[in-house]
This record gives C-alpha cells, structure tokens and sequence, in this order.
C-alpha cells in the first residue's frame, strides 16, 4: 500500500512516517524544500510550491490515502503577516491537493487532516465532543473553522474525508511540552492565570495511531485526537514537577504579563478546552497512554 503525505518532515509528520513504515506502508510525501527530497523504495521525497500553484503529479501514483498535516506552526507571535501565513499554509496548500485531484486521474480513497481543538469554545465548564457546532471567537477558532471547510471540499470527488482535531501535542522533540519543562527543571515553573483551565493533550505516539487507526478502519468524519483524561493548567504544571524532582514556589503567571509577553498567542495557555475522546474509543482505538502520569512517566524519563 501507498499513501502521501504533507508535513512529513515536521515533529508529527516524522513520527507518523515511522508508524506507517513500521506498518510496510510506502510513503511518498510533498515538500517545498528541493534538498528534503530523498529517494528510497518505501519513501520518497516530490516537490510542490502551493504558493505558485506547483506540484509533480507523480507523487499521488498508486496513492490511495492522502495524510494531511503541512500548516504553519502557532507557536510563534502572531504579527498581522505571520496570522496570514498560518492562515494561507492550510487554506492554499489544501485547495492544491484538491484542484490536483479534481483534474487528475487518482486512486485516492481517502483524505485524512490535521485540524485542531481550538475550534471549541473557551470554556471552563462545557465538555466538547465532535457534535459541537460552536466555534471559537479567537483567530484559531476562525482559523480552523476555514481550515476544515476546505478539506470538507474533497468529499465532491467522492473520497472519504477525516478530520483529526489535535488537542496539546506531548513530544520530547519538540512541540508544547520542552517548554513546560524547562522553567520548571530551573525551579521557576508556575501554573497560568487561576490554573484553572483545562488543557486536553495528547501523547504524540497516540496521536499518530489515531491517525493511522483511521485509515485502516476507514473512518470518515471528525475525531477529537485527546487522551480520555483532561487535566487543568495547575495539575498539569504538578504533574511534570512531581516527575522531575523539582519544586514549586512561586505565584501563578497573571494573565496580563503574558498578554504584554506574548501578544495575542496569550490564548494558547489560557483559553479553556475539556474535549471528549469517547468517539475514538467507541470505535475501538486503545490508548498507549491514557492519563497525564503516564505519558509523562514515558516523556521525560
């Protein structure tokens, strides 16, 4: 079997590319970069420019499942160009995969994106599973709520469309987590705000077999990517204390000294979201790691 992938090259898109690999799936993937381009038997490198609307139509031979995962990372200060960047990395490149499919003949069954949690409402009190309608009022609530009706387009051409909310990714490469850590190893780590609100995360090993998990099951639809065990900004910032051996003395961060630090991107640590992973695990997916304890035990070993 043979799937493309976009993003390959990135924290997630590498651990997925061994998971499949893992699995004797071949992979071909995009990039924009001429010197990632490799070639080998089960992985091999094409080119594509979504801004000038390139892409060798080579790389979707004998592919019958796109993994979508390119888009600008958030985790960088939201400037009025770098918003439009984040924005046009997912709207553009996708509308390439589309067009390209639309007018090419393909094998592709199924389309699995990226999407994320921030769709949902900051909320300290709801709960959000898949059946929310809600959307955010925040640029990422606006930026996914575009995002996925763009890949909705695919199901036109008769493909299985799914959409994978991404809740906070836990890597040791990368990601939300080297940051938490880090002031907390150098004993001056403290939780956000009233810690109070809720951050639904994910081990990055689970995230990709959800990803996976899709495709062999020919899931279509959206799917939150969350362990089953939210857990709050305080317990979380106590938990990774606990496992490093490492105290915790000082006052909670006030929310206006990381607006006046981090602008708006403020909200990626203080906005509120306890999402539901019932529907994965209803349609059998096991996690690896299903509470914060143990993915942490994993991680930072």
């Amino acid at each position: 079997m043979k799937v493309l992938v976009t993003g390959a090259t990135g924290m997630i898109g590498q651990e997925l590319v061994k998971v499949l690999h893992q699995n004797n799936v071949q992979v071909n993937y995009l990039s924009t970069s001429k010197d990632k381009l490799v070639s080998k038997e089960n992985y091999k490198g094409f080119y594509w420019n979504p801004e000038t609307n390139e892409i060798d139509t080579s790389a979707f031979d004998d592919v019958s499942v796109i993994y979508h995962l390119a888009g600008a990372t958030v985790a960088k200060r939201w400037t009025t160009a770098y918003k439009k960047e984040i924005l046009d990395s997912r709207i553009i490149p996708t509308r390439l995969l589309f067009s390209t499919l639309e007018n090419n003949p393909n094998q592709v069954t199924q389309v699995i994106s990226a999407s994320a949690i921030g769709i949902y409402p900051d909320s300290l009190g709801s709960i959000y599973n898949e059946e929310n309608t809600g959307v955010d009022d925040s640029f990422l609530g606006e930026v996914v709520q575009k995002w996925e009706k763009e890949v909705d387009a695919f199901k036109k051409l008769n493909i299985l469309v799914t959409k994978i909310r991404i809740g906070i990714v836990l890597s040791n490469k990368g990601g939300a987590l080297p940051q938490m850590v880090t002031p907390i190893k150098y004993g001056v780590g403290a939780a956000f705000g009233s810690g109070k609100q809720y951050q639904s995360w994910i081990h990055v090993e689970d995230l990709v077999s959800i990803f996976y998990y899709t495709q062999i099951s020919e899931l279509d639809g959206t799917y939150n990517a969350v362990a089953p065990h939210p857990i709050t900004n305080a317990n979380m910032t106590k938990e990774i204390a606990k496992v490093l051996n490492r105290p915790l003395w000082l006052p909670n961060i006030p929310k206006f000294l990381m607006k006046m630090v981090l602008g708006e991107m403020h909200v990626l640590v203080f906005s509120s979201q306890s999402v539901s992973a019932l529907k994965i695990l209803n349609q059998g997916y096991q996690f690896k790691f299903a509470t914060i304890e143990k993915a942490l035990a994993d991680l930072l070993k």
